[in-house]
């Protein structure tokens, strides 16, 4: 759908405040009370689990992330009104998960109940989902359509690109459809953490929006404070919600694989003699196993960094440098320095020869030893 022009804007302002105005009715701050009885009533983490093992179910039945999103304020709503205990919590949260399922999905892909409950080894029967769904339909009034934080992603974002069309030319990679897919799932990942229960809906996804927004447009914070302004929101809540979701959001992200190694890419590939070797970039250096993309296999890798200490530590003949030669070299021996500090070598002076990593049969035991260091491997650097 475009969203550009005043019609476009007067209808998302609409759509934000029908939305705004629904989350005010419905939304409670959750309260959690600590019990010494933990058998009485569901603690925050194991909300927490139960929450992504709906997620996983989302991506076994193929259905969409509203119907997620709508079946995890289903139980919020659920756990805010009564004191359910643990062991009906799985069953608790696939009668959400289904009731979500048939408010959302097309008929032909709502799953079939009894399909349901055996391949999610929720642990309860057909029957008893269908007494759980009457009880959580009663307790919520029969009212479940309530506005999520996943549709007032999809508002805030339709306005943001109302407001500056030139957000993504900033991400030529990107569709609209694949950024909105994006936040979707840093915002799924976000309502499955309790500590940002104490935030509306609404709070949390412009916070995930504002985040996004700031690595894009120097205008970030304008844009932000304008919809803060229209959704009517507390600066100092969001900018607290802000910081909550980014550090949660830091914790999720994959490590680094162990012994990982950075080389430093300069724009002039140049050779620089200097008093101890010859230098050169690294990648004017081509062996068998080496890939163009940066892939390569270990021993690829070993023979590599082995040319690559031989032609440091081969003789060079000292000649007299011009004043560009000396600033190169002064470039160089910052990039030597780095790579000794990388692999722990001697910087004194009084060092001929480099520790080199390769079993190669040309280098003397007197001029070169083993590396105690585990085999290197290759990561990509953006």
């Amino acid at each position: 759908m475009k969203f550009s022009g005043p019609l476009e804007s007067q209808r998302l302002s609409f759509l934000l405040e029908r939305a705004v105005s629904r989350e005010a009715q419905m939304w409670k701050v959750y309260v959690h009370k600590t019990q010494a009885n933990q058998d009485v009533a569901v603690s925050p983490e194991q909300r927490d689990e139960v929450i992504l093992w709906l997620a996983e179910l989302k991506y076994q039945f193929c259905v969409y992330p509203e119907t997620l999103a709508l079946a995890i304020s289903i139980l919020d709503r659920f756990l805010a009104t009564v004191k359910a205990r643990p062991k009906y919590l799985r069953c608790i949260a696939i009668s959400c998960f289904f009731l979500a399922a048939k408010t959302i999905e097309e008929d032909e892909r709502i799953p079939v109940l009894k399909v349901l409950t055996q391949d999610s080894s929720c642990g309860c029967s057909p029957a008893e989902v269908l007494r759980m769904e009457r009880i959580i339909l009663d307790k919520l009034n029969w009212d479940l359509h309530t506005a999520t934080p996943l549709d007032f992603l999809h508002i805030f974002h339709a306005m943001t690109l109302n407001a500056s069309p030139e957000l993504f030319d900033r991400m030529p990679e990107l569709n609209p459809s694949q950024h909105v897919a994006l936040l979707t799932k840093q915002l799924l990942q976000c309502m499955a953490f309790h500590q940002l229960l104490q935030v509306k809906g609404s709070m949390l996804a412009l916070a995930l929006l504002s985040l996004e927004m700031e690595k894009l447009l120097p205008d970030w914070l304008a844009v932000t404070i304008k919809l803060l302004q229209m959704a009517q929101m507390d600066s100092a809540q969001l900018f607290h919600c802000r910081e909550v979701a980014a550090r949660h959001l830091s914790l999720l992200q994959p490590p680094l694989p162990p012994n990982a190694v950075y080389v430093y890419s300069p724009l002039k590939h140049t050779l620089v003699s200097y008093n101890r070797g010859a230098y050169f970039h690294p990648s004017t250096v081509k062996e068998p196993g080496f890939h163009p993309q940066g892939k390569c296999t270990s021993g690829a890798l070993i023979k590599g960094a082995s040319v690559f200490y031989q032609r440091l530590a081969a003789p060079a003949a000292s000649k007299q440098a011009s004043t560009k030669r000396k600033v190169e070299q002064m470039e160089v021996d910052d990039f030597y320095d780095g790579i000794k500090r990388l692999y722990n070598e001697d910087s004194s002076a009084d060092v001929v020869g480099m520790e080199t990593v390769a079993c190669s049969s040309d280098l003397s035991r007197s001029e070169a030893s083993l590396s105690p260091c585990p085999q290197l491997q290759a990561v990509s650097v953006m």
